[in-house]
């Protein structure tokens, strides 16, 4: 995990640095299912900017959340996929994600360890 400037003040805080953004909690959940190369992330999240994708990529990657392949093949092939330490941030983010369909969508709650549960 890359060094990060400054104090926390708790673990929260230390969390909130690597998922911050819009867009970074979107792409972990994208690399949920599978790994993916750079174009099918942004087909996955619409609206997202090539710039901003490969930072979030490359910000990620240097915490130790999304592994980068780079395959030797012509044309090269790249694709991302989920550490243990991204698998487990989104474990952690699922409960997140439960509370914003309930509270926010006004979804109904659904039985732990159902696929939609996550």
């Amino acid at each position: 995990m890359a060094e990060r400037p400054g104090a926390y003040h708790c673990g929260i805080d230390a969390a909130m640095d690597v998922i911050g953004g819009k867009w970074k909690v979107l792409i972990l959940w994208a690399l949920h299912e599978r790994p993916c190369r750079f174009g099918e992330l942004r087909r996955l999240l619409p609206g997202i900017t090539e710039k901003v994708l490969a930072s979030h990529l490359r910000e990620l990657e240097n915490d130790g959340v999304v592994h980068r392949e780079v395959y030797a093949e012509v044309p090269p092939r790249v694709e991302y996929s989920l550490t243990p330490r991204g698998v487990s941030l989104n474990q952690a983010l699922e409960p997140l994600g439960a509370w914003g369909r309930r509270n926010v969508l006004g979804a109904e709650p659904e039985p732990a360890g159902s696929p939609g549960a996550s």
